[in-house]
């Protein structure tokens, strides 16, 4: 008789889905049979790598038989210098994501308590899962997270929170008074994980730098990523900045090497690209505009976001949207499994492909 597998993986792993990513444009033109497609899912910098990530990536590439630094000297070293942080509280990752999960392998038991609120990023809930964690999931208020309601959810088992700023599918944000009122409310053994992925795009008086104010709260975990704004998504480069306990502990539980010598001379050299980082925001200003113009125009109502992203309401079940954009070559992403049916994620792009992308909204929902 055939051993059943799934019955001896851990009741975490068992209760698990595959984190389902944006369609790829290669997947989606050898289905349909067709070509010149757009992809604007997956929260992608439209403008392609900068020029010095690309140099840096070229001279480095000689080297590719040799192992990494697995200490990524000279990235937190640059990271140290942009933002005045000691490189004793970095931590390196194969993206944010691979820190989101350290942090969860290095604080979570089976029976601990993760909360997230409703409309949050999957990873969160994937934590949790896998750890065996009882997720408590807050009921979210106007799309975004309900911090209130977030610190009365804490108790006795209570080990990570977790919030996103801005949050991801929905583009909402909290200020920094919301956030330091919120913190006077968490216990200190609770390691409160701020999400920064999209923090670059932001340009709002009242949004809280999580950098500058980790150092106040030792049980605060600052993530961000080089996926977003600063293009590098293929390379999957992310960093943890956190109190010095705190980085040791998750330096314990990353694997060696996990980010690679491409990715480590990429991210360094794009972190000096000011010019870059500002072509990228303000392309992006330009794109959110020009969609949203065009969805007010089609009569569609969105969440208002400061992200690179826009989650518009189709006003009906979204995935007969979604289906016949696919055949119009137009990826855009479905986000019912965050508990949003009638909604569709579109990623800012070109200006070209957001006028693209608007075209074939107008000629689907008139179909």
């Amino acid at each position: 008789m055939a051993c059943d597998f799934y019955q001896l993986a851990t009741p975490g792993v068992q209760g698990l889905h595959p984190y389902l990513p944006g369609k790829p444009v290669d997947e989606l033109e050898r289905e349909l049979g067709i070509s010149n497609s757009i992809k604007l899912a997956s929260n992608e910098n439209p403008l392609g790598p900068s020029a010095k990530a690309l140099d840096a990536i070229s001279a480095e590439v000689k080297d590719s038989c040799r192992y990494p630094d697995a200490n990524g000297f000279k990235l937190k070293q640059a990271l140290s210098e942009r933002y005045s942080i000691e490189t004793s509280r970095i931590t390196l990752g194969n993206g944010s994501n691979d820190v989101l999960e350290l942090i969860g392998k290095a604080f979570i038991q089976p029976g601990d308590e993760v909360i997230y609120s409703q409309h949050a990023f999957v990873v969160y809930m994937l934590v949790a899962q896998s750890t065996g964690a009882k997720a408590i999931v807050t009921p979210a208020q106007n799309w975004g997270h309900d911090l209130d309601a977030m610190a009365a959810a804490i108790t006795d088992k209570t080990r990570i929170i977790f919030l996103a700023n801005p949050n991801n599918p929905t583009g909402t944000w909290f200020s920094e008074q919301a956030l330091r009122s919120f913190m006077t409310k968490v216990p200190d053994s609770v390691v409160v994980v701020l999400d920064e992925a999209y923090t670059e795009y932001v340009d709002q008086s009242e949004f809280p730098d999580g950098l500058k104010l980790q150092s106040e709260y030792d049980n605060l975990v600052v993530t961000r990523t080089f996926s977003k704004a600063f293009g590098l998504a293929a390379l999957r480069v992310g960093y943890a900045v956190a109190s010095e306990a705190i980085t040791d502990l998750l330096n314990r539980v990353r694997q060696p090497f996990n980010v690679n010598s491409l990715a480590l001379v990429a991210a360094q050299a794009v972190l000096s690209d000011t010019e870059y980082l500002q072509r990228s925001v303000t392309v992006n200003n330009e794109g959110m505009a020009q969609l949203e113009q065009g969805f007010k125009a089609l009569g569609l109502e969105w969440v208002p976001s400061v992200g690179n992203f826009i989650s518009v309401d189709c006003g009906k079940d979204a995935m007969p949207v979604y289906q016949a954009l696919l055949l119009e070559g137009v990826i855009v992403r479905p986000v019912a499994n965050y508990q949003m049916p009638n909604h569709l994620r579109v990623t800012i792009g070109l200006p070209d492909e957001n006028s693209r992308c608007l075209e074939a909204f107008a000629k689907v929902l008139n179909s």
